[in-house]
């Protein structure tokens, strides 16, 4: 089918209308014309594989990338950077406003970040394959790259741009060594995560049964993988685990240092983090004449990361982070940093528990956003401000229009582009009570 793409909507695909049926395409750009395949039907939409492009915008590019359409990691490499932030900045207006019923006309202000080395952590799929890029193998060989675009299948991968130099540099040592046949079949996942200087590494290797002579296996992996500091292998299968390690590396920025473990979250871009944590934590900010901040509250808190600048400006903060991974290396990263307290509990119910009315409460939820008994808590506790990180706007937007009807009102919408070259939007909107 022919189509034109009307605009680009949220999950990286283009959106158009055919026969009566709205039609998603991925890899296109508003006004063009574009044949399509549908690949699935529902009742009201069609979603569709991009076979050529009829008429294309004067906007796209050639994607540098030779995996970029084959690859499920990437979304708009045939985007100019300033459009891709153009886009996003559109899609997160018009999710508030469709699934919110938030009508932000100010502006949302785009924090750019380089577009390309700019992830410190990539999940590395390994699998076996009988293809490996365009070589015909009469043998099984083990692969390591990224999943295809809505599949489990593997798309080996020779480099990846996004990935900071030491990763970069690690995915293709790995990829030597897998070719080589030095790691077993068994190997199925493996997780990298860079320090703040990009001179060491933190690997999780994820095996569907664990391997033999483990001690062995972990100085293969770091012979190939020098810079590695600490390397977990871990069989979810049986739940058995061995450390070779500290179990954790040192992240720096803004001044401090944070501990992060095998198991723990970190924001991705390394150029972005700082900025996003100042933000969060509005340090350059002046308070309002007679304001002081007495409390504030740190929900889904991980390693710290908003916590610690929080504590600059706050006579306390309550950190709260239920994962217990995270919460060991939250323990360590606040000591010593400020009247900062720690519960390890899930964010529903502490506030559930909690009596106290904070100055700020920064609430910063996996994907699913928050749960319905932790807004009506939220509200029942009534913070002065609410500042909202999130990582998924149609979640974010839901959660949104709970709290606008809750007495709350918008003050600030920014985007911080986390995420460049794929679909994803990180945003921050803050909140303040109606008085």
């Amino acid at each position: 089918m022919l189509v034109n793409i009307e605009k680009l909507v949220y999950g990286g695909e283009g959106l158009a209308h055919h026969e009566g049926a709205t039609v998603f395409v991925p890899l296109v750009l508003p006004g063009e014309k574009v044949g399509a395949s549908e690949i699935e039907r529902k009742k009201k939409f069609i979603r569709a594989r991009l076979d050529r492009v009829v008429d294309a915008s004067p906007e796209r590019v050639v994607p540098p990338c030779p995996h970029f359409g084959s690859c499920g990691g990437c979304d708009y490499q045939h985007i100019p950077y300033e459009g891709q932030l153009k886009y996003k900045t559109e899609i997160l207006r018009e999710t508030l406003r469709r699934l919110g019923r938030v009508e932000w006309s100010a502006e949302i202000k785009a924090h750019a970040s380089p577009p390309w080395h700019y992830r410190n952590r990539a999940q590395w799929k390994v699998r076996p394959t009988n293809r490996f890029e365009d070589q015909l193998t009469t043998d099984a060989i083990l692969g390591i790259g990224y999943f295809r675009a809505n599949s489990t299948t593997l798309c080996p991968v020779r480099a990846c741009s996004i990935l900071s130099p030491l990763l970069e540099k690690t995915l293709k040592a790995l990829r030597e060594a897998i070719e080589s046949s030095e790691f077993p079949q068994t190997l199925r996942e493996i997780e990298a995560f860079v320090d703040a200087s990009d001179s060491k590494l933190l690997l999780t290797a994820t095996f569907s049964g664990f391997p033999a002579r483990a001690p062995e296996l972990a100085e293969k992996f770091r012979s190939v993988a020098p810079q590695t500091e600490s390397l977990l292998f871990f069989d979810p299968t049986r739940d058995r685990m061995e450390l070779f390690g500290p179990g954790f590396i040192d992240y720096e920025t803004l001044d401090a240092k944070y501990r992060v473990g095998h198991f723990s979250f970190f924001q991705v871009n390394r150029f972005l983090v700082e900025d996003l944590a100042k933000k969060v934590a509005n340090l350059e900010e002046t308070p309002e004449e007679n304001e002081k901040f007495h409390l504030a509250l740190d929900l889904f808190a991980g390693v710290g990361l908003f916590a610690v600048p929080l504590a600059k400006r706050f006579d306390r903060v309550i950190a709260v982070e239920s994962n217990p991974a995270a919460a060991r290396d939250l323990e360590n990263n606040v000591r010593g940093k400020g009247a900062i307290e720690l519960r390890a509990v899930d964010v529903e119910k502490f506030l559930d528990r909690h009596k106290e009315t904070p100055d700020l409460a920064v609430v910063d939820p996996p994907r699913a956003g928050l749960e319905p008994g932790a807004l009506k808590a939220l509200l029942r506790i009534g913070p002065k401000r609410i500042t909202y990180v999130s990582c998924e706007p149609p979640t974010l937007a839901r959660d949104l229009g709970v709290l606008r009807e809750g007495g709350y009102d918008i003050t600030d919408v920014q985007l911080f582009d986390l995420f460049p070259e794929t679909f994803h939007i990180e945003s921050l909107v803050r909140l303040r009570r109606q008085v």
